[in-house]
């Protein structure tokens, strides 16, 4: 998909049940989640969002979450630095997409280690501390390429989407 950069994506099985999206949505803490993204962002230009997909879907996780970027218009930051951490509870599947210049500077081993923390979270349905160490883990990397100068515009939303 031209302009998003790959990423990495994984199952999030949580033991043999199939997780609901309300219960998912339920467990989460909202509040830390949102406090996570405001705290990383405070220290760079990049931007974190998101996005927890309701229901169903057929296609790959990562494919779906590449289309999510797009129609949230993440591809648009001055610096291309957006990053969305996309979370199918249903599917028990997520995916963590970086624009280019996020991409150029990380390389693949940035994302699939995330991936990979992140999954342990999952598996263990601390699913709050997997969104808050992924968002953290994010926020460091972009702060060290993308330093916050100056007055620098939160380009996007703060909150959780869903969808």
């Amino acid at each position: 998909m031209a302009g998003v950069a790959l990423a990495a994506a994984a199952p999030a099985r949580a033991g043999k049940f199939i997780m609901r999206t309300h219960r998912f949505i339920r467990e989460l803490e909202h509040d830390r989640i949102v406090n996570a993204i405001k705290a990383a962002e405070a220290k760079t230009s990049g931007q974190i969002r998101v996005f927890l997909q309701r229901g169903k879907f057929e296609e790959d996780a990562l494919a779906r979450a590449q289309k999510k970027f797009l129609h949230l218009g993440m591809e648009k930051t001055r610096e291309r630095n957006a990053v969305l951490i996309f979370i199918a509870p249903r599917e028990q599947k997520f995916a963590v997409v970086g624009d280019e210049g996020v991409h150029q500077k990380c390389g693949e081993k940035f994302w699939q280690d995330l991936v990979t923390r992140m999954r342990e979270h999952f598996l263990r349905e601390d699913f709050t501390q997997a969104l808050v160490e992924g968002i953290t883990a994010t926020g460091e990397l972009l702060a060290s390429h993308f330093p916050k100068t100056g007055a620098a515009k939160n380009e996007l939303p703060d909150d959780i989407v869903e969808g």
